[in-house]
């Protein structure tokens, strides 16, 4: 049990960091803006009050640290996604890692942020508020599907 523990929690960190090495790369060679992270501490933060939805998470009050507190809860989802990841998929898929159970892991999750996230920034259902929905929706699609590859490459290596 604490080896399928500390192998979810490798490959949810391995997970994490190659999806913010794509925002990185989608940032410096197309200039995409960086996911902001304060706006989702902001709503970290407010939930403690109740708060879930926002009509614009820009307009609640902010909140001290809440770049560091979002920063944080980005890597804690992660880490917990691997620890569910593995236990999904068990010690047989850690022995001998294949991409597309979690790459198909990785396309579920990114349900949180539609359903929950988004519409808890005042982004709308899936994005439904955004400018280009669908082209948000496609690269956090993409998003997640690195998360994927970080999954099972980190599978890989450990």
């Amino acid at each position: 049990m604490g080896t399928l523990l500390i192998a979810g929690l490798a490959i949810g960190l391995g997970g994490t960091i190659a999806m913010d090495i794509w925002a990185l790369a989608l940032n410096r060679l197309l200039g995409m803006p960086l996911p902001n992270w304060g706006n989702v501490g902001r709503w970290v933060a407010h939930l403690r009050h109740g708060t879930v939805f926002h009509n614009a998470i820009s307009e609640a009050t902010p909140v001290p640290r809440e770049t560091v507190i979002g920063w944080v809860f980005h890597y804690v989802v992660g880490l917990v996604y691997g620890v569910i990841f593995v236990a999904i998929a068990g010690a047989d898929w850690l022995a001998a890692p294949t991409f597309f159970p979690a790459w198909i892991f990785a396309i579920v999750t990114i349900g949180a942020g539609w359903f929950l996230l988004h519409p808890g920034l005042g982004l709308g259902w899936a994005l439904s508020k955004t400018d280009t929905p669908w082209k948000n929706r496609c690269f956090g699609l993409m998003a997640h599907t690195s998360f994927g590859i970080g999954l099972w490459l980190t599978a890989l290596i450990i």
